[in-house]
């Protein structure tokens, strides 16, 4: 299979999104609330297809932002550990798409960032594949993923989303995948509760988007109550932060995803669209 061109099709996009993928199982388990949700995220959210996906992922960290440029189907990477067999058995070949990776590069150096490294060999990992996987099942769209810094702050993935914002109008959809809260040393199944601490902070995290408060989310670490228990590490974060930038200045959030699972793990999901 030849890599897939960057067709874009006209397409002019005014959004982006960042998705709460949870736990692997999301992709074989139909008791998380979230499954249905992006199995309909086609149909209620994007009914137009986009011409290539930009992914950035909490799964894949770096020293400098970097993406991967791959020719031909994906590999599919399991980094998880212990889980049922069925999820080792599911593959997502989407095509890559070398020219979008080129067009990251390009559009990531032009913003300040003067380093930025392209992968000829890694696949999608599990912060890609399993959104993705319910989300356009038939793997038929381009994909390329960005990676997140960890030893870099909010603002400068903040900054990695406003220097990619002009991909929206060459169709290309952006995806923060990430988790709202992430502290897997707290989770309890089964749980129908959730942890007063988890909540206070996706409450706060919910509040400050859907008020534009984006400086706050920012510098959520000194702002938001609980950061450090909701996220011990910010790579799951990271990426809220990229989609929010690229959507620009004045962009409007919406949630439009919110539940919970193992008692501190949240799937909020938030859409963000361009001002008019």
């Amino acid at each position: 299979m030849m890599a897939a061109s960057l067709n874009m099709g006209g397409l002019n996009l005014k959004e982006t999104f960042f998705i709460s993928h949870g736990s692997p199982m999301l992709s074989v388990d139909d008791s998380i609330p979230a499954r249905p949700f992006l199995k309909s995220f086609r149909q209620k959210l994007l009914t137009d297809k986009p011409g290539s996906i930009l992914l950035v992922s909490a799964h894949w960290e770096t020293t400098h932002p970097t993406v991967n440029a791959i020719t031909g189907p994906s590999d599919t990477i399991y980094d998880f550990y212990n889980f049922p067999k069925p999820l080792y058995q599911l593959k997502y070949p989407a095509p890559g798409a070398p020219e979008l990776a080129n067009k990251v590069k390009k559009l990531l150096e032009a913003g300040g960032f003067e380093h930025v490294v392209e992968d000829k060999e890694r696949g999608l990992d599990h912060g890609a594949w399993v959104p993705l996987i319910l989300m356009y099942p038939d793997a038929d769209i381009p994909v390329c993923q960005l990676s997140v810094q960890t030893k870099m702050d909010a603002t400068h993935h903040y900054n990695l989303g406003r220097a990619l914002a002009p991909l929206k109008k060459e169709g290309v959809l952006i995806v923060g995948s990430g988790s709202a809260t992430h502290n897997l040393r707290t989770l309890i199944d089964p749980s129908d509760s959730v942890a007063s601490w988890a909540a206070e902070f996706n409450n706060w995290l919910k509040e400050s988007l859907l008020a534009g408060r984006y400086e706050d989310v920012n510098q959520y670490l000194e702002k938001a109550p609980f950061a450090k228990q909701a996220h011990p590490r910010p790579e799951h974060l990271y990426p809220l932060h990229v989609a929010m930038g690229a959507a620009g200045v004045d962009a409007k959030a919406e949630l439009i995803h919110d539940s919970w699972t193992s008692y501190t793990l949240s799937y909020a999901s938030y859409k963000f669209s361009e001002s008019t």
